[in-house]
């Protein structure tokens, strides 16, 4: 989940002031974390709790409120603030920028063995959608990047080989096969490039208008940093762009080191706090 923090971060200064182009500072003394970054710390913090749905309701009321300021959509940010517990029935991008936690706890190990995607993780991402972002392309979004993020994993990280050839070395066949299952799966058209999308792209809120762009910023990519200044370079919602591509980016390359340790200098203690829970409940997940 590092890597939707690092894009939150990169994006955040360019979200008003959309650039149209990969050569720029990667942190900025003026780049701060946003509600992508607090509410992916609430997903994470909700699963750690249970993962039940008002365990997700609870994490994203609970440190909402602790960010009144972080910049939440008007719907959302009144929920936060409510004493309501329903959906709203919302397509925003929201529900796939504070995914990525849910897709960590898939077991990659599990599919490889059986040839059967483990279902824990997928509905856990369903669940967190759906407690505010029950619209089915609300839903739709939340689940994609969830299959991509553990597609990287499986692939990249080399876990196939029991039920198909092995491709974890060549990372093209990797993004095909992850291009066509999100295609296929979801529907999304993701044939653009970057360069047919650009001139022409811009703010856009939803799961439709931000999904497909942000996954295609990652195919693109060639490493980590370049799959956030792609997302960047599309201009449009910046910093949730970037979250949702460096996301899927942490799972295929991992992040450097410096990368991370910078964006960990943006938050503050509670926000790492759930960083170190988090680190810790995955080594305990990796030996079950």
């Amino acid at each position: 989940m590092i890597g939707a923090i690092i894009g939150d971060i990169v994006g955040s200064v360019y979200e008003w002031n959309n650039i149209k182009t990969k050569e720029f500072p990667l942190f900025r003394e003026d780049c701060f974390f946003t509600d992508d970054t607090v509410m992916t710390c609430a997903v994470a913090d909700a699963i750690m709790n249970g993962g039940r749905c008002d365990d997700f309701i609870d994490s994203m009321k609970k440190y909402g409120r602790m960010y009144p300021s972080a910049g939440y959509g008007g719907r959302f940010g009144a929920w936060l603030m409510s004493e309501e517990r329903e959906p709203y029935d919302s397509f925003g991008n929201g529900s796939a920028m504070r995914v990525s936690p849910c897709a960590w706890v898939m077991n990659c190990g599990f599919c490889a063995r059986t040839g059967v995607w483990p279902e824990k993780g997928r509905n856990l991402a369903k669940l967190s959608a759906q407690v505010t972002h029950n619209h089915p392309e609300g839903i739709k979004g939340a689940l994609a990047v969830t299959d991509a993020i553990f597609m990287c994993r499986y692939y990249f990280g080399g876990y196939c080989g029991d039920y198909e050839t092995p491709i974890g070395d060549k990372p093209q066949e990797c993004k095909r096969h992850i291009k066509e299952h999100i295609e296929r799966e979801y529907g999304y058209d993701l044939s653009g490039t970057l360069d047919e999308i650009r001139p022409n792209y811009g703010f856009d809120v939803t799961c439709q208008g931000t999904v497909p762009q942000a996954i295609i910023a990652f195919l693109e990519s060639t490493d980590f940093e370049d799959a956030v200044r792609n997302a960047i370079s599309l201009g449009g919602d910046s910093d949730t762009l970037a979250a949702i591509t460096g996301s899927i980016a942490e799972a295929a390359y991992g992040v450097p080191e410096w990368i991370e340790e910078k964006a960990l200098s943006y938050l503050d203690k509670p926000l790492r706090d759930v960083l170190e829970r988090w680190n810790r409940y995955m080594e305990t997940q990796h030996r079950l």
